[in-house]
C-alpha cells in the first residue's frame, strides 16, 4: 500500500509505503530514484503477534496518512491510497436505516469497538458531492 503526502511548501510530494517484508533500504533508493528514503519498522509488538495484529498495527500507521489527506488538496484526484495488484481489500457492505445503525454494524465488524476517529462531510461547507462519512478505529 502507498500513501502519496504533499509537502507543506505545496510542490513537492513525499510517499509513506507498507510492505509484508523487509527490502534493504539500498534496493528501494535504487528503484525510486526521486530523493530520500526512509524505513522505519513498525517495532513494539507483543512477543507472538500474530500476522493479523501486524496487519492490524500496520493499517493503524499508513491510516493516519491516508487520513491526512481529508484536509489536504486533492492532487491525486479521488485516489488516496492505491495498494498493489492482488492485494484490494474485500468489499463490506453495511445497510442501515441511519448512520447510527450503519455505525452500530460496522463496530460489530471491528470486534465491538468505536471508532477513534470520524469524519463527516456535512461539516465541510464546501462538500460538493453525495453526503458522506468516514471512520477509523485504531
Amino acid at each position: 500500500m502507498w500513501v502519496p503526502e504533499l509537502h507543506k511548501d505545496g510542490v513537492h510530494f513525499h510517499v509513506h509505503f507498507g510492505i509484508n517484508r523487509y527490502i534493504p533500504v539500498g534496493r528501494i533508493s535504487k528503484v525510486w530514484g526521486r530523493g530520500f528514503v526512509h524505513i522505519k519498522r513498525l517495532s513494539d509488538m507483543p512477543v507472538g503477534a500474530s500476522t493479523w495484529e501486524e496487519a492490524r498495527r500496520a493499517a493503524g500507521y499508513m491510516s493516519k496518512y491516508v487520513s491526512k489527506t481529508f484536509d489536504a488538496p486533492q492532487v491525486f484526484g479521488k485516489h488516496r491510497y492505491d495498494v498493489s495488484q492482488g492485494f484490494q481489500a474485500a468489499e463490506v457492505r453495511l445497510v442501515g436505516d441511519s448512520r447510527a445503525e450503519v455505525l452500530s454494524l460496522a463496530c460489530d465488524v471491528m470486534g465491538g469497538a468505536h471508532p477513534t476517529e470520524m469524519w463527516f462531510s456535512e461539516d465541510h461547507e464546501d462538500w460538493d458531492r453525495p453526503p458522506a462519512v468516514w471512520f477509523a478505529w485504531a
